[in-house]
C-alpha cells in the first residue's frame, strides 16, 4: 500500500505525519520508519474525529504510544488549520481534545502555532509512580538519585520526572541517562517508565533537556518543555507568564497561569515541513521502503532561527 507522508518537526522533534482511518498497525508503521529513516522520533497520524475538528495518535520509534506530544501537536494543528481554511481548531488526544490555533511567527518565516497542554496531574497515580506512601513528589530529592537535587513528578498527560540541577549536569549528561535508563528499564518505581528532564535557570529563561520515554535524549520534547517551565514557576525560578524555554533543538514559549487549582498551560513554537514523501507499506517486515522523497525550503528559516537562540543555549549543547 502506498502512503504519503510529510516529515515534520517541532523544535527538531522529527515525526513522519499522516492522515489515515482508524488501522491495527501504526505501531508497526513507525517502527519500520524509524529504521529506514533514523532522524526520526515517531510518527503522527491524524484520524477523523466525531468530537473535534480531528484526532491525534502518536507512536514513539519504538512502537509505543505516546498519550500527548506537544511538539508533534503543533505540526498536527498546521495540517487541520491549513486543510480545514481555519486559524483556530480543537484536536482530540487520547486524554483530552486540546484548542490549537495559528500565531505570530517566532521568526521570519517559521510557521508557528499555539496549543493548549491539559489535563495537569500531580497525583503520582497519574504517572504513575511508586514512592512509599507519598501521593505526590513536589521539588524534593530523591535521596537514592541524588541529595542536591529537587524532583518534581507531573503528568500533562505524559509522565515527567523533572530535576532542577546546576550547569555541570547539563554539560555532562551521564547523570541523566543513567537515571534515565533506569526508571525506563525493569524498575520499583516507574511501571510504565517515565521523561525524564533536567533544567536549568538561564538569565532570560530556562534551558531543558529531555530523555523521552520510548526515544531517547530528544532535541525537544513539548509536554516536557510545558512541565519544566510550571515548575520553574513553582520553584521561584521564573515568573508566573511567558516562559522561554531554550533546548537542544531550539527555544520555545510555554505560558503558564496558575489560579488556585486551576492550571492553565500553553506550548507555542514552530511547525516545520521538512519533506514530502512516498512510503510502499507492505507490512510487518524488511519489504517495506520509502519509494521518493521531495525536501521542502522551510528548514533554511528554521536554521536561521537556531543560529539566533544559539548563542544563549550553545553552553548547554
Amino acid at each position: 500500500m502506498e502512503m504519503t507522508l510529510i516529515k515534520v518537526h517541532g523544535s527538531m522533534n522529527t515525526f513522519y505525519m499522516f492522515e489515515s482511518a482508524e488501522r491495527e498497525d501504526f505501531a508497526q508503521i513507525a517502527v519500520r520508519l524509524s529504521e529506514l529513516d533514523p532522524e526520526i522520533d515517531g510518527i503522527l497520524v491524524i484520524l477523523p474525529s466525531s468530537v473535534a475538528h480531528a484526532k491525534m495518535r502518536v507512536f514513539n520509534n519504538d512502537g509505543s504510544e505516546a498519550s500527548m506530544c506537544g511538539n508533534g501537536l503543533r505540526c498536527v494543528a498546521r495540517y487541520v488549520c491549513e486543510r480545514d481554511g481555519v486559524q483556530e481548531a480543537v484536536v482530540e488526544t487520547m486524554k483530552a481534545s486540546l484548542r490549537v490555533k495559528k500565531e505570530e511567527t517566532l521568526n521570519e518565516g517559521i510557521e508557528t502555532y499555539a496549543v493548549e497542554i491539559s489535563p495537569v496531574s500531580f497525583s503520582l497515580s497519574s504517572l504513575p509512580m511508586k514512592l512509599a506512601n507519598h501521593t505526590e513528589w513536589i521539588a524534593k530529592p530523591l535521596p537514592f538519585v541524588s541529595e542536591e537535587i529537587p524532583f518534581s513528578a507531573v503528568a500533562v498527560p505524559n509522565p515527567h520526572l523533572i530535576g532542577i540541577v546546576p550547569p555541570e549536569l547539563q554539560k555532562d549528561t551521564s547523570h541523566q541517562q543513567k537515571w534515565a535508563q533506569y526508571f525506563n528499564g525493569p524498575n520499583d518505581y516507574f511501571s510504565d517508565g517515565v521523561n525524564v528532564s533536567y533544567v536549568t535557570p538561564m538569565d532570560d529563561g530556562i534551558f531543558v533537556r529531555t530523555y523521552e520515554r520510548g526515544v531517547g535524549f530528544t532535541n525537544a520534547c513539548g509536554t516536557a518543555m510545558t512541565a519544566s517551565a510550571l515548575i520553574s514557576c513553582m520553584a521561584g525560578l521564573v515568573p508566573y507568564g511567558d516562559v522561554a524555554v531554550y533546548n537542544p533543538g531550539g527555544m520555545v514559549k510555554c505560558a503558564v497561569a496558575v489560579e488556585g487549582d486551576d492550571i492553565r498551560l500553553q506550548l507555542t513554537g514552530n511547525a516545520t515541513y521538512l519533506s514530502t514523501a512516498k512510503f510502499d507499506w507492505q507490512g510487518a517486515g524488511t519489504d517495506s521502503r520509502i519509494l521518493s522523497s521531495e525536501s521542502l525550503e522551510e528548514q533554511r528559516r528554521y536554521n536561521e532561527f537556531i543560529e539566533e537562540v544559539s548563542t544563549v543555549s550553545k553552553q548547554f549543547v
